[in-house]
């Protein structure tokens, strides 16, 4: 598959972009566990151009997670087109657009989500970030703003005529947010569309290798893009593309290996933002990583508190010590 003069292999498997969740560290365990292509956090428009410091910091890219896209989102033209420009400075392999996310305070200003309800400000947009910039700009949405307004198919061939290089779609409306099950039917109707020549990428409740064959096998899409379901299960990415593969279903990790993962990211993060703020901004992951272990939840609310390094790795070695004879929960 390619995306503008991105290579990459057949049906390949991309990591989404997930506020608080796709940092660096967690880029380079999904990188290792399989993940094709990659997105950073999403990247206000407004606070790059005003240069904050966290924000410009989203932006750190490893070498060794390449390929990785830098998403982007806003309301405001200019912005968003000066928002490019300065991604594009940090070398990204590709620039995606946000008009996907959900949260109220985003889509109520009319970015992300809030996008479409204003289609033709978005074409616009689009537009005029591809004329900007020279790296391949990708955009990320959804199925429409709510059931009455289900759109996608349209909005899309107006998408890839202002020069965009992939579309990736997520299967349910804004009004949804994230409740319900993921509706594929839009997104094969695009892939199917004999107007669409760009990949189109399908998003939405991987949860595990069976699901995503029967996605690829039933709408024809070009590639899948997992997102929450990777959270706390980096290795989704080895077990999907071993059954694409194979057709064969891996085993669950075993609870120490799960340990370890978990223990090289909080590391990695502590490093990278000292102890507490490493600490706390390794908490989301932390909090589902182990998510149906029986008789956790002491451990797990001991774990959820401590603003110690030497505090949580300790509560790890006991994770691992009593339950090294099972597998992870997690998989599915």
């Amino acid at each position: 598959m390619k995306i503008g003069n991105l290579e990459l292999r057949k049906e390949p498997l991309l990591l989404a972009p997930m506020e608080d969740v796709t940092d660096r560290m967690f880029r380079q365990l999904c990188k290792r566990y399989g993940a094709d292509l990659m997105y950073t956090e999403f990247v206000s428009a407004d606070a790059l151009v005003r240069e904050v410091d966290k924000t410009l910091k989203k932006m750190e890219i490893n070498e060794e997670e390449r390929p990785v896209g830098i998403q982007i989102y806003g309301k405001e033209t200019g912005a968003m087109v000066e928002a490019a420009r300065i991604a594009e400075e940090a070398g990204p392999d590709l620039i995606d657009i946000n008009y996907g996310c959900p949260v109220k305070k985003i889509a109520s200003k009319g970015a992300g989500a809030g996008m479409l309800r204003d289609i033709p400000k978005m074409i616009e947009m689009t537009r005029a970030i591809v004329k900007a910039v020279k790296t391949p700009v990708t955009v990320k949405t959804r199925l429409g703003w709510d059931e009455s307004s289900k759109n996608i198919v349209e909005v899309a061939e107006q998408l890839q005529d202002t020069g965009i290089q992939a579309i990736t779609i997520h299967g349910r409306t804004r009004a949804q947010m994230y409740s319900g099950e993921a509706d594929w039917t839009l997104i094969g109707e695009v892939k199917n569309n004999p107007r669409m020549t760009i990949p189109v990428i399908g998003n939405g409740d991987i949860t595990n290798p069976l699901k995503a064959k029967n996605y690829l096998d039933k709408y024809g899409v070009d590639a899948l893009m997992i997102g929450r379901p990777a959270i706390g299960r980096p290795w989704i990415f080895r077990e999907v593309r071993h059954y694409l593969d194979t057709g064969e279903l891996l085993p669950a990790p075993a609870i120490p290996e799960h340990v370890e993962m978990i223990r090289e990211q909080v590391n990695k993060s502590v490093e990278w933002l000292g102890e507490r703020r490493g600490i706390l901004h390794s908490r989301r992951h932390l909090a589902i990583t182990f998510k149906g272990l029986e008789h956790f939840r002491p451990l797990k609310i001991k774990m959820l508190r401590t603003e110690r390094i030497d505090e949580l790795n300790a509560i790890l070695d006991e994770i691992a010590e009593r339950w090294a004879d099972h597998s992870s929960p997690c998989s599915e």
